[in-house]
């Protein structure tokens, strides 16, 4: 069995598996063939690859004969790839449905991981924990070089100089890192929430939990955004505004699987904020929780600047492509049999993952989107 691994596209600078994942598959009797340079923005050399058992070939070679291709974001020149492979990467099925669509026609196999069940089995193999949690603490440290400004307290004989007040909406893994990382560097932090179970959590680290309620169960959401009702957003909106125009520094995190981001900060609250704040929207890539995110651009808006980036973990190329690296050899385990790819569809987490198979989409979540 030949596993090949692609060269992503920038700004993309992960890859889908490192040296150290390569020499495992190798002694399980797995063939890994690289693209030249796939891990070179990661910093994994391709004489790295080599050293640990993998092959250097052409990425023509690679779509045209490997049994299963890792690529973490979509492949521009998908359709190079022969009838019957199988894709594994981070694909937002549920946002990138006619894409699934032509993938079944192709026909491909398709796992798209962030579709995994999070369920504690499943932990390993969870690339949106392991990538949220880079995303959260990198979000911190941006704003702070965005923000003309000291995060933590200062006094000294020239005079004092008060913390950064830091407001993060939606404590998941990312909004939880970026509170730890916010009182790190010295912030004040408040948190607003949906889920009054994660308030323990958020006071544990150090912030102040602003609650609301009645709002609509999300213990099945995996650990997303769930819709909320028209009373409860009026009742959030008066919160978050109040929160918002003492806040130097905001971090929004807030998402809803196949739906545009809930919209929690609105022109009002930015047009409240005091010059030289920053907004770090990490829900840029599904349309943003703020009214002027733009992804991967930085918007000023009155003097607020305004950091849209769906895909911050890339910045963070290493670390990110070790974490994630392991999260799909876990996952590959569930698949590998004596050295052989085996689809057992039986089991929960391969289901989930799987999005297109022998010329249809069988994810159940993506046929309720189609319906």
């Amino acid at each position: 069995m030949i596993i090949g691994v692609l060269k992503e596209q920038l700004p993309e600078k992960r890859v889908s598996l490192v040296p150290d994942i390569v020499r495992q598959l190798e002694k399980q009797g797995v063939t890994v063939w690289v693209e030249p340079g796939a891990g070179a923005a990661a910093f994994y050399a391709d004489d790295t690859y080599i050293q640990a058992g993998a092959t250097v070939r052409p990425r023509a070679e690679i779509l045209q004969h490997a049994d299963l291709v890792c690529s973490i974001q979509i492949p521009d020149d998908w359709q190079l790839l022969r009838a019957g492979t199988i894709l594994a990467g981070v694909y937002q099925p549920l946002h990138h449905h006619e894409l699934m669509q032509q993938w079944a026609l192709h026909p491909l196999t398709t796992y798209s991981l962030d579709n995994i069940p999070r369920t504690t089995r499943a932990q390993s193999m969870d690339v949106l924990s392991s990538q949220a949690n880079i995303a959260g603490y990198k979000a911190v440290l941006v704003a702070a070089v965005s923000y003309g400004r000291y995060f933590p307290m200062f006094m000294t004989a020239a005079g004092s100089i008060a913390p950064a007040k830091v407001l993060i909406l939606g404590a998941g893994v990312a909004g939880l890192q970026a509170i730890a990382t916010a009182r790190r560097l010295g912030g004040v932090v408040e948190v607003f929430d949906t889920r009054p179970v994660v308030k323990e959590e958020v006071m544990s680290l150090g912030a102040k939990f602003i609650s609301v309620e009645g709002a609509a169960d999300a213990s099945h959401a995996g650990g997303y955004a769930v819709e909320q009702s028209a009373g409860y957003k009026q009742q959030q909106e008066v919160l978050i505004a109040a929160s918002i125009a003492k806040a130097d520094i905001v971090i929004t995190t807030a998402q809803i699987p196949g739906k545009r981001a809930p919209l929690l900060v609105t022109a009002p609250m930015i047009d409240s904020m005091r010059p030289g704040s920053v907004i770090v929207d990490l829900a840029a890539g599904t349309g943003g929780n703020t009214v002027f995110t733009k992804d991967q651009q930085t918007v000023l808006h009155n003097g607020i600047t305004i950091i849209g980036d769906s895909n911050l973990p890339a910045s963070m190329p290493a670390d990110a492509s070790k974490l994630y690296a392991k999260n799909i050899f876990n996952f590959l385990q569930l698949l590998i049999k004596d050295g052989q790819l085996v689809n057992n569809l039986q089991d929960d987490i391969i289901k989930g993952a799987c999005i297109t198979h022998q010329g249809t989409v069988i994810s159940e979540r993506l046929q309720a989107v189609l319906k």
